[in-house]
């Protein structure tokens, strides 16, 4: 009818996969999770749900998805964000994700970019927008050093909710003086705040895990603008420091400083005792001794 205006209702929400969607993907593509790529896939709806909700995003945020598999997770995050960019290393799930996201979600189909890419070394270069959160269930093979080199490459990072190995998301939330406390502790404390964010069992997955699954949360704060040079020196310590994890930091951190010698006076204008080990130190102690006048590899370092 001439002058009145059709107007379209809202997106029609995406539907979520279950595991019967998630199996007959999987036969259709010839897929078999693989360990070398980590690949477990989630398969139900509530536990996405239950990611998407404590990873607390919003419509205005671009969420980066490292490994999003079959798309699960994806389908989830397009009810929140204002857009998705995933980062997928195997090509053939690269290449379907698109499909499934028009079938199951068409209404949000343009507001997700696949990056067919390995994580490890992906760059803000690479991605089509600047990510303001990272929301993913990483490869367990690779989950740590696939984080620490996000959030060292995408300074727009505000906030990171993972799921990794309940092993790795408890070194990773552990403070110091803890067994459990070690480098992944501390580098991951250089760029923010870490949490515990729950548990996620077995039992969601396929193939089901020989592993208990957990959620990390990571509240970055401004540390993370300084110059790169001082991450690397920081991390340096730090290394050298858990590399001989039995040993005070006076003789841990020989080498590092350029002989023992060096290393306590180091220690001492830092205000930390040389006889004290590395995992009673927290971020803060490590980043008052990186900036010590001199600090840096000695001449023995290699």
């Amino acid at each position: 009818m001439a002058g009145v205006l059709l107007q379209s209702g809202p997106p029609i929400e995406p539907r979520l996969l279950g595991p019967a969607q998630i199996r007959d993907l999987a036969q259709r593509l010839g897929v078999r999770p693989t360990k070398t790529l980590g690949q477990n896939f989630v398969h139900d709806a509530n536990t996405v749900r239950r990611i998407v909700a404590d990873a607390g995003i919003g419509p205005d945020d671009v969420v980066l998805e490292v490994g999003p598999g079959l798309g699960s997770l994806t389908l989830a995050l397009l009810t929140e964000a204002r857009r998705v960019v995933t980062v997928e290393i195997d090509p053939v799930l690269a290449d379907q994700l698109p499909r499934t996201i028009a079938e199951y979600a068409p209404d949000h189909a343009e507001r997700v970019d696949v990056v067919t890419a390995d994580a490890m070394t992906v760059t803000v270069a690479d991605l089509p927008a600047a990510p303001t959160a990272l929301v993913a269930n990483l490869p367990y093979n690779v989950a740590v050093p696939v984080l620490l080199h996000l959030l060292a490459e995408l300074p727009t990072l505000r906030t990171a909710l993972v799921m990794v190995q309940m092993e790795v998301a408890e070194r990773l939330a552990a403070g110091p003086g803890g067994r459990t406390y070690g480098i992944p502790s501390v580098k991951a404390r250089y760029f923010g705040t870490v949490s515990r964010a729950g548990s996620v069992g077995r039992s969601v997955f396929w193939p089901v895990p020989k592993v208990e699954s957990g959620l990390v949360r990571i509240e970055r704060h401004p540390r993370v603008d300084r110059p790169s040079a001082e991450r690397t020196t920081v991390f340096a310590v730090i290394d050298a420091a858990f590399g001989q994890r039995r040993k005070t930091l006076r003789a841990a951190l020989a080498g590092w400083a350029g002989g023992p010698v060096e290393a306590e006076r180091r220690l001492r204008a830092a205000g930390i005792d040389p006889t004290a080990r590395g995992e009673t130190l927290d971020i803060d102690d490590y980043l008052r001794l990186a900036a010590v006048e001199g600090s840096g590899p000695g001449p023995d370092h290699p």
